[in-house]
Parts: C-alpha cells; sequence; structure tokens
C-alpha cells in the first residue's frame, strides 16, 4: 500500500509527494506538525497539512531570504527573525562573522523542537551563542521595539492561523519603527500564479507600501510551493535592493551557497509582466 502526502493548492490543483514513513505527528498549543520522509524530497515538515520545507529544496527559499539583505546593508549587526522556527535562516545568518546580535522569535516551542530533533541538517545552529530564542507572538515582541535593528527577517507561515498577525498593517508598521534608520525588512511574500494566493500577495504588498519607501518584490524558483514559483518582499528605509547591492564585498566573504549568487540577486528582482502588473495596480490604487 503506498503512503502518499497531497496539499491542495487550489480547490483544482493537488500536490502529491509518496512518502515512505511518517517520523513524527503531534499537536501543539497553536498548530499540527507533521515529518515525513520520503524518496524524492527527503524529510519534509508540514504544519497544518501545509508543507513548510522539503530537505531537497529548503535551501533556495533559506538562502533568499538571508543573503539579498545581507549583500544590500553594508553593515549589519543586529538581527530579528520572526518566525524562522526551522532553523533555516539561523544557518545562514551564522555564516556572517559580522552580526552581533540575533534573536528569534518563534510562537510555538514545539517547532523548534521537532525540527531540531528530525531535521538537524535545517535546525543546526540554535546553540549560537549570538541567538536569544523567544517564546511569544511576533506581534506583540515586534510592539515593543523602537531602532533596534539593521535587519528584520519575516520567516511567516501563510497568512492564517499562527501567523495570520504578521501579515497586518500594524505589523509591518511596527516593523519600520524597530528598524534603524537604514535598516530592512525582508519577508515571504506568497506567490501570484494561482489567483487566492494573488490576491494574498497583493494585499500584502499594499501595506507594506504604506510603511516603507522603498518596496520591491523578487523571485525563486522552490519546487515544493505551490505553482513553484515564489516572492519574496524587500523593504528599506534607505538602500535599494539591486543599486546598492554591493557584489564585491559579498563575493569577498566567500560564503557558500548552492541557489544563491550576486548575479542572481540582480536577476531576482525582474519579474514576469503578469506580476508586475498585480503589483503596479496595487500601487496605483494607493
Amino acid at each position: 500500500m503506498e503512503f502518499w502526502y497531497s496539499e491542495n493548492h487550489t480547490d483544482n490543483v493537488k500536490f502529491s509527494i509518496r512518502v515512505d514513513k511518517q517520523l513524527f505527528s503531534g499537536k501543539s498549543e497553536f498548530q499540527r506538525i507533521d515529518i515525513f520522509e520520503s524518496e524524492e524530497y527527503g524529510r519534509f515538515l508540514t504544519l497544518d497539512g501545509y508543507m513548510m520545507l522539503t530537505e531537497k529544496d529548503e535551501f533556495v527559499y533559506h538562502e533568499m531570504i538571508t543573503h539579498v539583505p545581507m549583500a544590500v546593508h553594508p553593515c549589519v549587526k543586529d538581527v530579528l527573525v520572526i518566525g524562522g522556527g526551522d532553523g533555516g535562516v539561523l544557518r545562514e545568518l551564522v555564516k556572517y562573522d559580522t552580526i552581533e546580535r540575533i534573536d528569534l522569535v518563534e510562537i510555538d516551542k514545539m517547532v523548534i523542537d521537532v525540527c531540531k530533533e528530525y531535521l538537524p541538517s535545517v535546525a543546526c545552529c540554535f546553540d549560537d551563542e549570538r541567538l536569544t530564542v523567544y517564546y511569544e507572538d511576533g506581534l506583540k515582541y515586534i510592539r515593543r521595539c523602537a531602532n533596534m535593528y539593521d535587519l528584520i527577517i519575516v520567516d511567516s507561515t501563510d497568512p492564517f492561523g499562527p501567523g495570520e498577525g504578521l501579515f497586518t498593517r500594524e505589523f509591518y508598521g511596527s516593523c519600520s519603527n524597530a528598524l534603524r534608520e537604514d535598516g530592512i525588512m525582508v519577508n515571504q511574500h506568497e506567490s501570484a500564479f494561482y489567483k487566492n494566493d494573488a490576491i494574498a500577495m497583493q494585499r500584502a504588498h499594499k501595506r507594506i507600501i504604506e510603511s516603507f519607501p522603498i518596496s520591491r518584490v523578487y523571485q525563486a524558483h522552490i519546487p515544493s510551493y505551490p505553482s513553484g514559483l515564489w516572492l519574496f518582499g524587500f523593504s528599506s528605509l534607505k538602500y535599494h535592493p539591486v543599486r546598492d547591492m554591493n557584489a564585491k564585498k559579498w563575493n569577498s566573504l566567500g560564503i557558500k551557497t548552492k541557489y544563491y549568487n550576486t548575479n542572481l540577486h540582480r536577476g531576482a528582482f525582474y519579474l514576469p509582466n503578469y506580476i508586475e502588473e498585480l503589483l503596479e495596480n496595487v500601487e496605483q490604487a494607493i
């Protein structure tokens, strides 16, 4: 008997992976957490039945949400990660010796505990001495912050359930307030291929541009995510993501990546026409 994990991307589209075995299933105070093992994608994490990462392609997401802002900002010392309980963003951040402090706010302690046990290649840097973990709601945490961070990475789940508050106008305004005057915020920005996902993407973009003078969207190819084309948001109080990217400086660091490079960095901000039109429709309505 074959066992398949299936996720509905729309009412008419389903994504399925044949599973060898289920390694963990549990329910925290906030959500159901499952770890599966598969031949094609390796181990993968789902929350409330939605794919969060797979061992095979997680590097794309974590590299693109981390190294893009790090290649733009000239001196990141203090970083806030909201979400990120799987540890992938943290793994990429600790590659930078110049970072002095990493605060990670994760609402669900069980996510971190489970990922440490079953996804050790991802959740491998929680012992870094620069890290402080806060187990609380990201929206409540950010309300207390002002002029504290050079970089905020919003590694949230989708805009419902525990992650819903991380897509609000109040949240993005609080992130802007929590950044220093040259700070950068990056966020996972959903997809734009399927109708409902596109609406969520536009809604997030509208709320972000109300709080940041510079706001751009960039893309990456993540096969296990809906449509395979995933978007990220780059928002800043000062820096442009392409014009201010310092390729020579970043390349001199010698950081090893599997997906990100500085040529791809530039290209990621050149979007397909249908996505540009969705974004322009939002911007013109402001």
